[in-house]
């Protein structure tokens, strides 16, 4: 345990420039909180201790606003970035050195049983708000952007933009913290931006046919 409380302090130093402090960290993170809170609930979840890994979980989630269900499966060196309205479903796997930041959801699609909720490999970032639906794969190193919404499997070395979210680019950096909003692309502007052009096009085609039609009065 103290290991894994180690292991926690490092990664925050490292993916969250405004910590200044161990001290700063355990009374103002309750990212920090959340999964500690879920490390003691998963262990007792899988030992088959009934109730009380849930009410762990929810007594998690009045403090910190993160709801983690204690069945999820959480991989090393996670962080969640402020972290309110975060929902970690049951059947969730989460690989290692992945990141969370504020409103997201890994949830499930319906009232279906077994896996429900996805699987995200390793080195992920998911954006603010996004939502990644359902019993599907979100490969290593891949980017959910801010606000998409995800329920296809997404391979590996991608970043995914939109509702429903679409990949926009695949391959470049490997770094967990290198999802640059402000360069991202944005697949409706663009498709927004070629209809307006076609637009454009067929009514100069239109006024050249009706000119050529048409014969210009003289006086």
């Amino acid at each position: 345990m103290l290991a894994s409380i180690r292991e926690q302090f490092e990664t925050i130093f490292r993916e969250d420039p405004a910590a200044k402090s161990r001290l700063e960290i355990v009374l103002c993170y309750p990212g920090f909180h959340a999964i500690l809170l879920h490390r003691l609930a998963h262990r007792l979840y899988n030992s088959g201790l009934p109730i009380v890994p849930r009410f762990i979980s929810q007594i998690s989630r009045l403090f910190t606003g993160i709801e983690i269900h204690p069945g999820a499966q959480i991989g090393r060196r996670f962080f969640i970035d402020h972290g309110m309205g975060v929902v970690i479903g049951e059947t969730t796997v989460i690989g290692d050195d992945c990141l969370l930041y504020q409103g997201v959801t890994l949830g499930g699609t319906g009232k279906e049983r077994g896996k429900r909720h996805p699987s995200l490999g390793n080195h992920v970032v998911v954006g603010t708000g996004a939502k990644v639906l359902g019993n599907i794969f979100i490969g290593d190193n891949s980017k959910i952007g801010a606000g998409s919404v995800v329920i296809h499997e997404v391979p590996a070395h991608s970043t995914v933009v939109g509702i429903p979210g679409r990949v926009v680019r695949r391959g470049g950096c490997t770094d967990s913290d290198m999802l640059e909003h402000a360069q991202l692309p944005d697949p409706e502007a663009q498709e927004k931006a070629e209809l307006r052009n076609r637009i454009e096009h067929l009514e100069e085609q239109v006024r050249t046919l009706i000119e050529e039609r048409v014969p210009t009065r003289r006086p």
